[in-house]
C-alpha cells in the first residue's frame, strides 16, 4: 500500500511539473541573460520542473545592433525551441526585448508561442529625453530624429523604434522596423506580421505610469503621441480600430490583457519579486 502511495504522489508530481509549459526570455537593452536571473529564480521557485530558456543573445553593447539583424537570430532560437517543445511555451521579454521578441514571433508563421508577456516595452516606439540620455548623453528628443532617420541611425535598434510624433513623416520614410511590424505601413509580410499574432492564446501587456523610461509609458500597451504631443490610448489608435496586426481580433476574443501597475521604475519591473509575483507568475500557469 505505501509503495503504490508512492507511486501515485510521484505521478501526480511529475503531472504538476509537466503542467507548466517552457518559458523563454528576452532581456532588455545594454543587459544580459543576468539581468533575468531573478525571473529565472521566481519562476522555478513557484513552478518546480519549469524549463526556462534565458536566451544570452546581444549582450551589453551589442543589443545595440539593428533590429532585424537581432530578431533573425532570435527566430532561428525560438524555432529550435520550438521543435523541442510542440505543445506550446511562454514568451515573455522585457523593454527592448519585449518588442524584439513580438517581431520575432510576428515572422515565424509557424510560432509555438501561446502567450507572449511584454514586460514594459515600447511596443508604439519610444519618444523620451531620459531614455536617450542613458545611451546617448548629448542627444535629446527633439533633434533626436536628425541622428535616428538616417542610414546610420537605422543601423541601431534604438534608432529602429524611435518614434518622434513631430517627424511621422521622416519615420515612414526612414524606419525600416517599427513601422512595418506594426503594419503602419504595408508590406509583402503585412498578412503575416497580423496572422502571427493571432496565433497567440494570450497578449499580455504591461506597464505603469510611474516607469520615468518608456516614453510614453502607454506605449507599453500601443499607446502614443499625437503630434500635439497628447497620449491617444490604444483602442483609439488606427493600429487598434484597423485591427492591423490583430489587436482588436485579440480583444473580442479575450485574449488581449493590458495591466497597469503603478508605483514601479522601469528597473524594478523584472528585480523586485513583489512586481515578479503578482504581474508575471499568474500568467505562467
Amino acid at each position: 500500500m505505501h509503495r503504490f502511495y508512492t507511486c501515485f504522489v510521484l505521478v501526480i508530481g511529475l503531472s504538476i511539473i509537466s503542467a507548466y509549459r517552457p518559458v523563454v526570455i528576452v532581456h532588455g537593452i545594454l543587459t544580459g541573460a543576468d539581468s533575468m536571473l531573478l525571473i529565472v529564480d521566481e519562476i522555478q521557485r513557484h513552478h518546480p520542473g519549469t524549463v526556462v530558456y534565458n536566451t544570452d543573445r546581444f549582450e551589453g553593447w551589442s543589443s545595440l545592433e539593428n533590429a532585424w539583424h537581432q530578431v533573425l537570430e532570435f527566430n532561428g532560437d525560438l524555432q529550435k525551441i520550438c521543435e523541442k517543445h510542440p505543445d506550446g511555451v511562454i514568451l515573455l521579454g522585457y523593454s527592448q526585448g519585449g518588442l524584439l521578441a513580438r517581431a520575432v514571433l510576428q515572422t515565424y508563421p509557424d510560432h509555438c508561442v501561446k502567450k507572449f508577456i511584454s514586460l514594459s516595452s515600447p511596443q508604439a516606439g519610444q519618444f523620451g529625453t531620459d531614455f536617450l540620455h542613458l545611451i546617448f548623453p548629448s542627444l535629446v528628443a527633439k533633434t533626436a530624429y536628425q541622428l535616428f532617420y538616417t542610414y546610420v541611425g537605422q543601423h541601431t535598434s534604438v534608432g529602429n523604434y524611435w518614434n518622434d510624433p513631430h517627424h511621422q513623416d521622416l519615420f515612414e520614410q526612414f524606419s525600416i522596423f517599427l513601422p512595418y511590424i506594426n503594419n503602419d505601413l504595408p508590406s509583402t509580410n503585412s498578412t503575416l506580421f497580423r496572422d502571427s499574432m493571432l496565433r497567440l492564446e494570450q497578449l499580455i501587456l504591461i506597464g505603469g505610469p510611474n516607469d520615468g523610461v518608456i516614453t510614453p509609458w502607454e506605449s507599453s500597451h500601443f499607446g502614443y503621441y499625437n503630434e500635439s504631443d497628447d497620449v491617444i490610448p490604444c483602442k483609439k489608435r488606427k493600429i487598434y480600430l484597423e485591427d492591423r496586426i490583430g489587436l482588436r481580433t485579440l480583444d473580442r476574443d479575450g485574449r488581449l490583457k493590458l495591466i497597469t501597475v503603478p508605483g514601479v521604475k522601469h528597473y524594478e519591473w523584472h528585480l523586485n519579486t513583489d512586481v515578479v509575483e503578482s504581474v508575471v507568475l499568474p500568467h505562467l500557469d
